[in-house]
């Protein structure tokens, strides 16, 4: 069997893999997410792209050292009409991006890229679209007390896993792909390539 690592310290990503029956290690691979996207943004790159940018970022660095492994790298924009949205830096970010989402819908790009002896093997971007109901200020001051520190962990400042299901009204797209990783494109290419039965 191929031996799987998993290109991240997302305990939320690594609980998808270990859900799905996954052997996995995990390996944190720390790049400055923050100049890539930037970068990203002033040369007009369109988020999917940025997105398979971000993830490739992450399994170079550790393939370099697993270059036998299938790495997986992943990461996750928010786009909203337009505007791109990152992990706020506190409660007080959080609530400023959950008031310019309220209301309106928002696109995920969910993007993986698997790097094996040195190369690129394969790449997947999900779109799922989320929109958010018209909520209260009255419940936005519930749900981040409720929430805590752990909105700042998400791009969206919500986790739909838990309370953060009750802002949106509307859905589309994967579970595991608004979670930060898309299970079942993954799970296809690990079985046509005998990494999985």
């Amino acid at each position: 069997m191929i031996r799987l690592v998993l290109a991240s310290g997302s305990a939320t990503r690594a609980a998808l893999l270990r859900a799905a029956g996954l052997d996995f290690t995990a390996q944190p691979a720390p790049v400055d997410e923050a100049s890539l996207k930037e970068a990203a943004r002033a040369e007009g790159i369109p988020p999917a792209d940025a997105a398979i940018l971000l993830a490739e970022a992450k399994a170079m660095r550790v393939a370099r050292r697993e270059p036998e492994a299938l790495v997986i790298g992943a990461d996750q924009l928010l786009v909203c009409e337009g505007a791109w949205f990152d992990k706020p830096e506190d409660l007080a970010g959080a609530r400023a991006q959950l008031q310019a989402l309220r209301g309106r819908t928002h696109t995920l790009f969910t993007a993986m890229v698997l790097w094996r002896h040195g190369q690129r093997v394969w790449q997947h971007v999900a779109t799922p679209r989320l929109t958010m109901r018209d909520f209260s200020d009255s419940f936005l001051d519930r749900y981040l007390a409720l929430e805590g520190e752990a909105v700042t962990h998400s791009v969206g400042a919500y986790r739909l896993e838990g309370p953060g299901i009750q802002l949106f009204r509307e859905v589309e797209g994967e579970h595991s792909a608004i979670l930060g990783l898309p299970l079942l494109p993954l799970l296809g290419f690990l079985r046509q390539h005998g990494a999985l039965d």
